[in-house]
């Protein structure tokens, strides 16, 4: 099936408040932008960043998630109207395209931007605030249904409705749900973490840390 972008979205200025009552500043508000919006090799033109040690960069320019993830979130949030655009905080709100299709280091067409899968998202605090549950940040995690962030390799112009066409793939593809459960899941499956080191998409601290988990299988 056809991916498609569905959604470009943009922080606005806002806070969170912390459960002892602190407010704390954050870009996890987004909302659709309307018409192209620019793509540069650090963030989306017009986009707030509050913390850098989680969202922006290089390394994680777009916050990319799935639509289809949407009606799940709805019922297991309780909330009265389906979740919008932007709600999780992604940049990107796409369709068909899964984190059980999705690798690391698979490159994409997005309009006039080229861009590749980095690394699954690892959800902060600040998403436990957002839906006033601290303990969602675990059930979020459980789901796998966690998106992904992207690194810019072309800058360009992108939009709502933007087809998003795969033109690469890694030769021994880490597809992003098979690394979430290897990153987070118990028991740790060693012939798995081993197949995954083997895939030069990898970033140096993804590597680093399959192989922790890899140290966790061994005899002490």
């Amino acid at each position: 099936m056809t991916a498609r972008l569905l959604s470009v979205n943009l922080a606005v200025p806002g806070m969170l408040r912390s459960p002892g009552g602190r407010l704390v500043p954050s870009g996890i508000f987004k909302v659709p932008a309307d018409g192209p919006v620019a793509l540069s090799r650090e963030s989306l033109e017009g986009d707030l960043q509050v913390d850098r040690r989680y969202h922006g960069g290089p390394e994680q320019a777009v916050y990319a998630y799935a639509s289809e993830h949407a009606a799940h979130w709805s019922r297991e949030l309780e909330t009265p109207e389906p979740l919008p655009p932007g709600f999780f905080g992604e940049n990107f709100t796409t369709e068909n395209l899964l984190e059980d299709d999705v690798a690391i280091g698979d490159v994409y067409r997005v309009g006039a931007a080229l861009v590749a899968v980095t690394r699954p998202r690892s959800p902060c605090f600040k998403l436990g605030l957002r839906v006033g549950s601290p303990r969602f940040l675990r059930i979020f995690l459980e789901s796998g249904r966690l998106g992904f962030y992207l690194r810019v390799l072309e800058e360009g112009d992108v939009q709502a409705g933007d087809l998003i066409e795969r033109i690469g793939r890694d030769s021994r593809p880490v597809f992003v749900s098979e690394l979430v459960r290897l990153l987070y899941s118990r028991p740790v499956d060693p012939a798995a973490v081993q197949r995954a080191l083997r895939s030069a998409a990898l970033a140096p601290a993804l590597r680093s840390r399959l192989a922790e988990r890899l140290s966790e299988t061994r005899p002490s």
